[in-house]
């Protein structure tokens, strides 16, 4: 019998964490979270339950802890092969796993357990591309956006330029409130990636015109600074980050372009670069990535160091 099997099995094992201690666990382990960072966590451990059948987070918490190191491993083991079979990115693979060895962290921490889950996660290559659509095909997409006048073009308009203009993150700008934005003053509060506290960023004069646009046909009224339009093109809450992804490759889409969100960062910081003759120091305020080093690998890119070394070898028969 496999190990997600007998992790199924209905037996007195299964109840080794009582069931009102798994419920604790779990509220304690999406609490105090931000809104972000609480829906991915969610949305992970959802995906475990479905997997293991087992109809609530709390009892998937219970089926995880309540069986011992062993057959805790062996569960997230058979966990990350159906993870696998199912062709996901790395980066999800892991991310999914992370939020497995966190909740058993948690465990440990509250003496529910005294292990922790040691499934590793998988290998994966970041920023293979660093360029994303370029600085004409950003153009080509802001273009796009200009020839609507309605709600929707002015919201995707400002969208595009807060994604280029100040490298934002897809999570960032779904996050953002209108209370964030301050057009006299011409900054922006961000709440990045890891952080618990907002940064005010300054608005390019573009970036502010857009947002300006955008709020007039928006309304005064507070909540959050984009959202979804409805085919009335009235708001219906908060923009998701699916629906960001989904608009952006939909934009992609209309002018000949593959990209995303996070590709249009890609191509702002990559263009940054140029700007400032590979100041990393200085892009790195602007992209505001925690490590120097990343910023070295989209260097690297923008100079496509490996092709140039490539071409001296190959002259030289």
């Amino acid at each position: 019998m496999d190990s997600f099997a007998l992790a199924r099995q209905d037996s007195p094992a299964a109840l080794n964490l009582p069931s009102s201690q798994a419920s604790r666990l779990v509220e304690a382990f999406l609490a105090g979270r931000k809104r972000t960072t609480l829906a991915a966590y969610r949305q992970d451990l959802l995906a475990f339950t479905v997997w293991t059948g087992a109809g609530t987070l709390d009892a998937a918490a219970q089926l995880l802890l309540g069986r011992g190191h062993g057959e805790a491993n062996a569960l997230g083991l058979a966990y990350r092969a159906h993870l696998l079979e199912l062709g996901l990115a790395p980066a999800t693979v892991n991310r999914r796993l992370a939020a497995l060895r966190s909740l058993v962290t948690l465990g440990r921490v509250l003496g529910l357990v005294s292990w922790g889950l040691d499934v590793e996660g998988v290998r994966s290559q970041a920023y293979r591309d660093t360029r994303g659509p370029g600085l004409e095909g950003v153009r080509d997409l802001v273009e796009l956006t200009r020839q609507r006048v309605d709600r929707k073009g002015l919201r995707d308009q400002a969208l595009l330029r807060v994604l280029w203009d100040l490298a934002l993150r897809r999570g960032e700008v779904v996050a953002l409130d209108l209370e964030d934005l301050d057009l006299q003053a011409g900054t922006l509060a961000v709440q990045g990636k890891g952080k618990w506290e907002k940064s005010r960023l300054t608005l390019p004069k573009p970036t502010r015109q857009a947002l300006a646009a955008w709020v007039e046909a928006r309304g005064r009224e507070p909540g959050p600074l984009f959202c979804n339009l409805d085919r009335a093109g009235k708001g219906s809450g908060r923009l998701t980050g699916t629906s960001l992804y989904r608009l952006v490759k939909e934009l992609g889409r209309r002018v000949g372009l593959e990209t995303r969100p996070h590709g249009v960062r890609h191509a702002a910081i990559t263009h940054a670069l140029d700007q400032t003759n590979g100041n990393v120091r200085t892009v790195q305020r602007f992209s505001r990535h925690a490590d120097p080093r990343t910023l070295g690998r989209y260097d690297d890119s923008r100079q496509d160091l490996a092709g140039k070394v490539s071409r001296l070898v190959a002259g030289a028969i």
